[in-house]
C-alpha cells in the first residue's frame, strides 16, 4: 500500500494507515510527522469518532488534513506534537 505524504510548514506528514479487515469502515487513519530537525513523531491517530473510515483514499487524505492542522496547533499556539 502507498501512503500519501506532503510537506507543510517545513514538515514532512505522511499518511499513516492501518487495515482492520473485517468490519464495515476498516481503515483506521492517522499521520507521522517529522520536524525540521529530524525528530518524528510516532503515529497519531485521528480522534476515536473520526478515526475509521470506509475506503482508503479518504483515510489517507483525511490524516494529511489532520497532520497540517496538528502542525498549526503546534506551529502557532506551541501545542507539543506527540
Amino acid at each position: 500500500m502507498n501512503n500519501l505524504h506532503c510537506t507543510y510548514r517545513d514538515h514532512a506528514i505522511s499518511a499513516a494507515i492501518i487495515e482492520h479487515p473485517g468490519i464495515p469502515t476498516p481503515w483506521a487513519a492517522g499521520c507521522k510527522i517529522t520536524l525540521p530537525d529530524g525528530h518524528a513523531t510516532r503515529r497519531i491517530p485521528l480522534p476515536v469518532k473520526n478515526a475509521f473510515l470506509a475506503d482508503l483514499d479518504s483515510a489517507q487524505r483525511a490524516s494529511l488534513a489532520h497532520g497540517k492542522w496538528l502542525v498549526d496547533q503546534h506551529l502557532d499556539r506551541g501545542l507539543a506534537l506527540h
